[in-house]
């Protein structure tokens, strides 16, 4: 099997094979662009229409670019694409776009278009022959056109009320997918392990011992709260999302729930550790109290009390059990 080594310069590429490449490069964004309305038409309808206008105005530069070329050099267009091109701009392949939020995806085509713009541009500078200069500048244009025509088309289809719309269903999907299991993760790890690292804590009065006590717990409770999480449900009828990126989220945060307040045991001096656990225990607690009320809109004395309170009396339970 034979493989390309060796991609070739803009600077040697003839204008037809210039032309050629401009049209692949239409064809391919207009293939992006509809893959990114069919991944956004059952969730953004709004947005999945602007797309599908931005790859009608690809398709309409791709013609144009097709009857330069069949005016200057015939039917018979070169095969000549990015990966071609040393130097030239790339695209995402799609499916690392796929979990991507809204708007990323939408900062993503405004790049694409900027990039594309931004490389013909320089490309007609560095050029000293007049015809390919002024094919490259016109290609420049081109591209800037593009941009006004999804803003164009961003006015037509994704009114502000659209816009809102979508912004508040990706945010419900954020919180739904990543911070409800996330935090339920923190919370259990933070809290059910408050008892056993302070009961061998106080049991013991070693710090290794109750570092590795902390550490078997924090890992353990979140490999079970991952798996338990993903298995639970697969997201198609809650609509919560993939069970695969809530399982991650919760398996993750209960152990650094756990972690927290184990780390400070690696200090051998049994009551510095103890204290500096102590001081971390009670920053997890008000970091929960915290994002249950921006993320989860509890009232923050609420979550606080209750979150709290349920963390003193673990903690008290443990810190009884060793002493005793």
């Amino acid at each position: 099997m034979r493989y390309i080594t060796q991609r070739r310069h803009f600077r040697d590429l003839s204008e037809q094979e210039v032309l050629a490449l401009a049209i692949s490069s239409e064809e391919d964004d207009a293939r992006i662009y509809r893959s990114y309305a069919e991944r956004l038409r059952a969730d953004y309808p709004d947005t999945a229409a602007v797309f599908d206008g931005m790859a009608v105005e690809e398709d309409n530069h791709r013609k144009a670019l097709i009857s330069a070329h069949r005016k200057r050099f015939g039917e018979v267009i070169p095969l000549i694409r990015r990966e071609h091109v040393a130097g030239y701009y790339a695209r995402r392949p799609v499916w690392l776009m796929e979990n991507l939020s809204i708007d990323r995806i939408r900062e993503e085509a405004a790049a694409m278009e900027k990039d594309a713009e931004h490389f013909y541009l320089e490309a007609a500078k560095a050029s000293s022959d007049a015809e390919t200069r002024k094919l490259l500048g016109d290609l420049a244009a081109a591209e800037a056109g593009h941009q006004h025509s999804a803003q164009r088309l961003e006015k037509k289809h994704l009114t502000d009320d659209a816009r809102a719309d979508e912004d508040a269903a990706a945010h419900r999907q954020f919180v739904l997918t990543w911070v409800q299991p996330g935090l339920a993760g923190l919370m259990d790890g933070s809290v059910s392990t408050l008892a056993p690292i302070f009961a061998t804590a106080f049991a013991t009065g070693d710090t290794w011992t109750t570092f590795l006590v902390g550490l078997a717990a924090s890992v353990g409770a979140g490999i079970s709260m991952g798996f338990t999480e993903a298995a639970s449900d697969d997201g198609q009828l809650s609509g919560r999302g993939s069970p695969v990126k809530r399982g991650i989220a919760a398996g993750v945060m209960t152990t650094v729930g756990g972690l927290g307040h184990a780390l400070p045991y690696l200090i051998p001096h049994f009551w510095t550790a103890t204290v500096i656990a102590m001081i971390v225990v009670f920053v997890e607690l008000w970091a929960i109290a915290w994002i249950q009320n921006k993320w989860m809109e509890t009232p923050f004395l609420r979550a606080a009390f209750q979150v709290v309170l349920g963390g003193a009396l673990v903690f008290a339970a443990g810190a009884l059990i060793g002493a005793g």
